[in-house]
């Protein structure tokens, strides 16, 4: 079964990776909306659960609806603001594991393709070489098998759909996609694509942190 565009957000617990004073690090369920969409239907979101265990918790990045694993967010306006301040310029780590369509060769490359809204098939993103935004992904390939394979993506810029169009552009989108995939690739249960682990600098402290969360595929 593809992945469905009605949206039925998991009712999956709360998991809570790491809580203390100025942060909180939970682990996504695929599916669940990162914040509230327009209309009722789509208010159920990652946010207003954290808020209703955390209720000072504010947004700091998103995750796809259909990605999940790792995001953090703030307890306070100063580790809010530290936070996004490190996102926008670059100073986290972020590591993705995804499972895509066919064999990539070679097993290492990077994918440097700007990217720019597909206005007439929005959310959609495209490749757009002359107006797109500069995005940069290293991939490593970490096994291969029956038609498809796994691979650990890091984005170096952090464009809206960006994993998913890059490995669309290769010739190899995630299995599961429900915007870039096409044929027997979108026939999946959901869309294999999973933040894996995060590296911040505590918004206090400054001390390094590195939080996991193992894929479920």
């Amino acid at each position: 079964m593809p992945v469905s565009s009605e949206y039925i957000p998991p009712m999956d617990p709360l998991v809570v990776l790491h809580e203390d004073s100025d942060i909180v690090v939970v682990d996504k369920p695929a599916g669940l909306l990162s914040v509230p969409g327009r209309g009722e239907h789509l208010a159920d979101c990652l946010l207003s659960r954290v808020q209703a265990a955390f209720p000072t918790a504010l947004l700091v990045h998103r995750l796809d609806r259909d990605t999940s694993g790792v995001i953090v967010f703030g307890l306070t306006a100063h580790a809010q603001r530290s936070l996004s301040m490190q996102f926008e310029k670059r100073k986290t780590k972020k590591t993705y594991v995804a499972r895509v369509e066919g064999h990539l060769d070679p097993k290492v490359g990077t994918v440097d393709l700007p990217l720019i809204v597909d206005w007439p098939n929005r959310p959609r993103q495209m490749v757009d070489r002359e107006n797109g935004k500069p995005a940069v992904t290293d991939w490593r390939v970490l096994r291969t098998g029956d038609g498809e394979s796994r691979v650990r993506l890091s984005p170096k810029t952090g464009r809206s759909h960006q994993l998913r169009v890059h490995m669309f552009a290769l010739g190899h989108a995630i299995l599961g996609d429900p915007l870039y995939a096409t044929g027997a690739a979108l026939d999946w249960p959901r869309m294999m694509l999973h933040s894996e682990e995060l590296r911040i600098n505590h918004p206090e402290s400054g001390k390094g942190m590195s939080f996991r969360a193992k894929a479920a595929f």
